[in-house]
């Protein structure tokens, strides 16, 4: 009892911020996670820099080099050339940057629609909420994806069509949450002495409400980041993507699916990259999930 009540003794009188940061350094899923996202936009800021070649160059005399560590490669092209004899290295170092943008913009975009309506309809209740109750059953109802493609192929394919589409389709997570979230909080007393002290509903909203909402929204938000990327990757793989000759992975691996039993790392190579950097977006919010409950999940 002595030795549990020592290790349990440390947390006492520190502030929530101060023990979410605690749990955070101790959380190994966290750690991994953050690690991978940060190097992974390091290298996707340093691309230009860090790949000699230029992601669009072509030389079809290289075409289908094999990757340095493989036979006839060479560290020309440490990751070899796809069928247009462009560097595989530099197309991998900016296609991260089109996974990352576009898994972050789109989430901050359903971030925003999905808040604001489900505080409002937390909040106001009656109409107000049946109307959005209403709109996210029919958002439930329709299959993301293959909207998503005809609303990209309606539209015409390009990076902030993309991100508008996804991110105007994935925002029922927030609107669940802030929701349920906002109707708990509205009972509480803090919020009725702040009406009895003359607040309006829009002090209420930004000031008592909104902040006691950013930790779940945060966790949501890291969540959302990788399924955002997995869409992007989708609709590449799919075609009514990012267009070509754009680098990503999700394009990259459509490109290399034909020769993938011949030359299987044209699939290898951006599928890892794009698993790795999935599974550490949500390592990092199941870690931001555990330092913030109030139980101190490990």
């Amino acid at each position: 009892m002595a030795s549990v009540s020592h290790a349990a003794e440390p947390e006492y009188g520190l502030s929530p911020a101060a023990l979410t940061r605690r749990r955070l350094r101790r959380h190994p899923g966290f750690l991994f996670g953050a690690s991978v996202v940060l190097v992974m936009t390091i290298l996707a800021v340093l691309a230009p820099l860090i790949a000699e070649h230029h992601p669009y160059a072509q030389d079809l005399s290289r075409r289908l080099m094999p990757p340095a560590w493989s036979e006839g490669g060479s560290w020309a092209h440490p990751f070899g050339t796809d069928h247009l004899g462009r560097d595989y290295l530099s197309r991998m170092l900016h296609g991260a940057r089109i996974s990352l943008i576009i898994g972050f913009c789109a989430a901050a975009i359903g971030c925003v629609v999905g808040v604001t309506l489900g505080i409002c309809a937390g909040y106001f209740g009656g109409r107000i909420d049946q109307l959005v109750s209403y709109l996210l059953t029919c958002q439930l109802s329709l299959p993301n994806v293959l909207l998503a493609m005809s609303l990209v192929f309606f539209i015409g394919p390009s990076v902030y069509v993309v991100i508008g589409v996804i991110g105007l389709l994935h925002w029922h997570y927030y609107l669940v949450v802030a929701r349920a979230s906002t109707m708990r909080i509205r009972q509480l007393e803090y919020v009725t002495a702040a009406r009895a002290i003359g607040c309006n509903n829009r002090q209420i909203l930004l000031s008592e409400i909104l902040p006691n909402l950013v930790n779940q929204v945060i966790v949501i938000f890291t969540l959302e980041v990788g399924s955002a990327i997995i869409v992007e990757a989708s609709l590449s793989f799919l075609g009514v993507g990012v267009p070509a000759p754009t680098p990503s992975w999700g394009l990259m691996i459509s490109e290399g699916k034909q020769s993938m039993f011949f030359l299987p790392w044209l699939v290898i190579l951006p599928g890892a990259a794009l698993f790795l950097l999935v599974i550490a977006v949500n390592l990092m919010g199941d870690g931001l999930r555990d330092a913030t409950a109030p139980e101190g999940r490990a």
